[in-house]
């Protein structure tokens, strides 16, 4: 059957950011290179985490996590929310006085590593090849692997269960086609509730981009947003939407995807597993199950993921080093997938995973497939852009969409 966390990452503005001129520091000391652990006492100052929280199932777990770590180190260390984390990193970063390990979201990246805010010491964990390849791809910078991947998000296709047997429907008909998607959006569509419904912008819509073969980006990051499989999927979105069988939720008087499926405006829904919170508090007697999306000409679907950054200018990076190595150590990555719902970054939490979250088992396996958005600076802007033409998809050509965006791209990614 089919099955849905929580990570929206908050769209910041990074010019502040990118005109920093952070010194930097020289790097680890030599004892890293031996045991991070045994190390990192050595330095005695304490450490400072600063992380943008979800609530406080997030805040607690990670309180904890980081009380454990400092205990079994010796070295103090706080927990700090920011109620603006882009804004507090940043300024930390200007005064020369930054936290040490902080969240780090793949927008900021670039700016941060292009003027020395972040250490790359992505290279130097011990664990570096447990984490899944397209993470590791979404933290690097200039071919270097700066930060380690904290946990990711997934999309899939979440469903009404009680809908689906209303229209006659059962697993056997669950998608994993373009084709039997529509079909069954035309099924599930009765009166003022459409099939399918999405959210109006590439973080939903992008996924038929990744099924059609195609994506914004080509392997080695040069602009394609204009390639033929692009335009496929547009064109077959549009169909959709002006069959009456798919509608944005924007559209419907919803806010996001989540609130069309949990008000009944919407059958089925492409959302991330972040959707479970908001349906188990919001919308808790709607019944709902989640299915991987169908392919087009192969499967795709985006992804979501932060990372745990160290900053170049801090006291005790050899501790940071540390703590980040204990935090996405494969125990207390699943330990955080159970605190606040998040899925684990490291491969070999998988299986584990999988036992303990059995109707999530479809968003996590997306990481196999699951591309990236654009992240290097200035893709916010394009995307924005982007996400502005595709509001009107419904009465507007695809390939003159993907024209313009393919220009502006090109400015920022080649």
């Amino acid at each position: 059957m089919i099955h849905s966390n929580r990570t929206v990452v908050v769209a910041l503005a990074a010019a502040a950011a990118l005109g920093l001129s952070a010194c930097g520091g020289g790097g680890f000391s030599s004892e890293t290179s031996s045991s991070p652990a045994a190390s990192a006492s050595a330095n005695t100052n304490p450490v400072t985490v600063l992380i943008g929280s979800s609530g406080d199932a997030e805040t607690n777990s990670v309180k904890t996590a980081v009380a454990a770590w400092s205990a079994k180190s010796g070295v103090q260390a706080e927990v700090k929310v920011a109620s603006d984390l882009v804004q507090q990193a940043t300024q930390g970063f200007a005064g020369g006085k930054p936290d040490d390990v902080l969240y780090v979201s793949t927008d900021q990246l670039s700016g941060w590593a292009k003027n020395g805010s972040l250490e790359a010491y992505g290279d130097q964990l011990a664990n570096k090849s447990d984490f899944y390849p397209g993470l590791v791809s979404a933290f690097t910078y200039d071919n270097t692997f700066y930060c380690a991947p904290k946990d990711f998000s997934t999309l899939a296709l979440v469903i009404n269960t009680d809908m689906w047997s209303e229209a006659g429907l059962t697993d056997a008909d669950v998608p994993t086609t373009w084709d039997q998607l529509e079909a069954v959006a035309k099924k599930l569509t009765k009166g003022k509730r459409v099939g399918l419904a999405f959210s109006p912008e590439i973080a939903r819509v992008g996924v038929f981009m990744a099924q059609a073969g195609g994506g914004l980006l080509t392997a080695d990051g040069k602009a394609q947003a204009n390639a033929q499989p692009n335009v496929d999927a547009l064109t077959y979105v549009k169909k959709l939407m002006n069959d009456g069988v798919a509608a944005f939720s924007s559209d419907l008087g919803a806010g996001w995807g989540g609130e069309a499926f949990g008000k009944k405006q919407a059958a089925m829904v492409i959302e991330g597993n972040w959707i479970t919170g908001a349906m188990t508090s919001t919308y808790p007697n709607v019944k709902y199950t989640v299915a991987e999306l169908p392919a087009g000409a192969q499967k795709g679907t985006l992804q979501f993921t932060n990372c745990w950054g160290i900053s170049a200018d801090g006291d005790n990076k050899t501790a940071a080093l540390d703590l980040v190595q204990f935090l996405t150590s494969t125990d207390q990555q699943l330990t955080f997938a159970k605190d606040f719902g998040v899925m684990p970054s490291v491969q070999s939490a998988a299986e584990g995973y999988k036992s303990a979250n059995p109707t999530m088992v479809p968003f996590i396996n997306g990481a196999e497939y699951a591309q990236n958005l654009p992240s290097m600076a200035g893709a916010a802007d394009v995307l924005k852009d982007f996400n502005s033409q595709l509001s009107g998809l419904k009465s507007k050509d695809p390939k003159a969409i993907l024209d313009t965006t393919q220009k502006n791209l090109q400015v920022v990614a080649g």
